[in-house]
């Protein structure tokens, strides 16, 4: 019989899938569930030592001889303090030790901490209450494991929290684990990569998401033409042009009306992704509740990317390697899958909006002269942009890696600084206001465009699901305020534009949007109603579940 803690569970499940077969156990009741359950496992061996200090260095000889990762289990406190001179030996020896430690106070989080700086990885497993926190107990035991084998070998620890009560052994099944495979380059850590290409060939409905990337990269000719008929690409305005082809840009406008039948016919089968952040919400909601069978990571730095509780496989390796690679192996099949993709938002209106926030942003969008850059604030005025078409040539950045306002306009300033092109910089009021000490610098020049809309506080706060606040409680979510921005930018040596209505934006944008660098920097703010660009962007969407 195993634990009834399925903490417990999915570790042991774990240990075996990543190759443990040796357990070296130390005595105590913390740890007395874990025992038990290990020791159902007809692969594992397990070894009783007393003394835990000895068991440290037992488990180093055996990881010696057997070149592969050896587990040795004890209590919390002082059993685990007692291991540290093991732990610093398989450090400097990279022998892939893998501690476990339980401990019966779920609040005691200092466990994870006492090996310091001579642990590859340290982990805290949560209690497991719900599917989320079995997700993250997942990926947490999946990252441990795998960073005891990456980069050089070495010890890793594990502290499972075990409250009360903790000593039920009922459960007569141990279930089968998500397990997460990394791949260095395309060859896997000691084994062949033959069977990651011959799975993507089996799994005929096939996903790219590009998340936030700096660069613009374009593909061979050949592998293009593969590449954009054997996937769907999904693409964000900062994943700058990194994709083949026509990839799916509107995808909150797709996915929002879309009824659970039609969204299980459009899960993947494979889903593959690159790059940093994802800005759509609804993509990720899509996605954590229609899982792909199989999600592959490709990154450099072989960081697991788990966003969407499905990562199976991490791709140590460039990413346009990668794809650049896979596209002659990849066998020919009809492109049913992408082209349903792209027949869904061929139907999307072109969207029209009445002077908003919203307005503001389109048309700057469309009128961006070729060759610029453009600098997205946050996260707000990032998926606003992100309902209008991408001009060609211009190169996207966003300070979008923590999903925050926080030195939005001075990395563009320091961007703009260094280039040589016209610099766009987008910024909501608060994102502006909170950062505007940046213009305080005498190195930038005339070829910044900086806008900022100004509706008085935060207005997609508004349109969130479930958000009903009182008016004071409003006022304060949404960093509500009456400030301008024109004494400021006038101080700081910008020539100054304003609208307050749709004719004066429309007279402001030609100047605005010049490509030619001026004799002074500008600024364009835009005055508009929060309430009234809530109510806009609200309706849009309406508009689009009619439809």
């Amino acid at each position: 019989m195993y634990s009834d803690k399925k903490s417990v569970r999915q570790l042991t499940a774990l240990l075996k899938a990543h190759g443990v077969t040796k357990v070296v156990v130390c005595p105590g009741s913390q740890v007395a569930p874990l025992i038990q359950t290990c020791l159902q496992v007809t692969s594992f061996t397990c070894y009783p030592v007393n003394d835990h200090r000895s068991a440290g260095f037992f488990a180093i000889g055996l990881a010696l001889h057997e070149a592969a990762p050896v587990a040795v289990v004890c209590t919390a406190g002082n059993g685990l303090s007692n291991m540290l001179p093991a732990v610093a030996e398989a450090y400097q020896q990279q022998v892939p030790l893998v501690v476990i430690s339980a401990d019966t106070v779920p609040a005691r989080l200092q466990e994870p901490l006492v090996f310091g700086n001579v642990v590859k990885k340290a982990v805290n497993l949560p209690e497991v209450q719900s599917e989320e926190d079995a997700l993250a107990c997942n990926r947490l035991i999946n990252e441990a494991l795998l960073e005891s084998r990456h980069h050089g070998k070495g010890p890793v620890h594990i502290n499972i929290q075990l409250s009360d009560p903790a000593f039920g052994c009922n459960t007569t099944e141990l279930e089968e684990e998500r397990v997460m495979v990394r791949y260095q380059g395309l060859n896997m850590y000691e084994q062949d990569y033959q069977p990651l290409v011959e799975r993507l060939n089996k799994l005929k409905k096939r996903m790219v998401v590009a998340g936030q990337m700096n660069n613009i990269y374009e593909f061979d000719k050949k592998n293009e033409a593969t590449l954009s008929k054997q996937f769907v690409w999904f693409t964000e305005s900062l994943s700058n042009h990194t994709t083949p082809g026509r990839p799916i840009r509107r995808m909150e406008e797709l996915l929002y009306p879309m009824d659970l039948k039609t969204l299980d016919n459009l899960t993947p089968e494979l889903l593959i992704t690159f790059g940093g952040a994802v800005v759509s919400r609804r993509l990720k909601y899509f996605l954590r509740k229609h899982k792909p069978l199989e999600h592959w990571h490709v990154s450099k730095d072989g960081e697991a990317y788990d966003a969407f509780g499905a990562l199976t496989a991490i791709i140590e390796m460039d990413p346009f390697e990668f794809f650049e690679k896979i596209a002659p192996l990849i066998e020919d099949v009809p492109p049913l899958y992408p082209r349903q993709w792209s027949q869904l938002e061929e139907k999307l209106p072109t969207p029209k909006f009445p002077y908003s926030e919203l307005q503001a942003v389109g048309l700057l969008m469309e009128a961006l002269p070729k060759g610029c850059s453009l600098h997205l604030g946050n996260s707000s005025v990032v998926r606003m942009a992100q309902l209008f078409g991408m001009p060609e040539e211009v190169e996207m950045q966003s300070n979008m890696g923590l999903e925050g306002a926080e030195g939005a306009l001075a990395t563009a300033l320091g961007y703009a600084t260094a280039s040589e092109k016209i610099n766009f910089i987008v910024l909501g009021d608060l994102s502006f206001f909170c950062g505007m000490s940046a213009l305080w610098n005498s190195n930038y020049g005339s070829n910044i465009r900086l806008m900022v809309i100004n509706n008085g506080g935060n207005a997609q706060q508004q349109t969130l699901p479930g958000f009903t606040p009182d008016d004071r409680a409003l006022r304060m979510i949404t960093g509500a305020h009456q400030a301008s921005a024109k004494a400021w930018a006038e101080d700081r040596g910008f020539t100054y534009l304003s609208a307050h209505n749709e004719e004066e934006l429309q007279a402001a944008l030609p100047a605005f949007v010049k490509p030619d660098i001026t004799r002074q920097p500008l600024f364009l703010e835009v005055f508009t109603d929060k309430a009234s660009d809530a109510e806009v962007l609200k309706q849009y969407y309406k508009s689009l579940k009619k439809g």
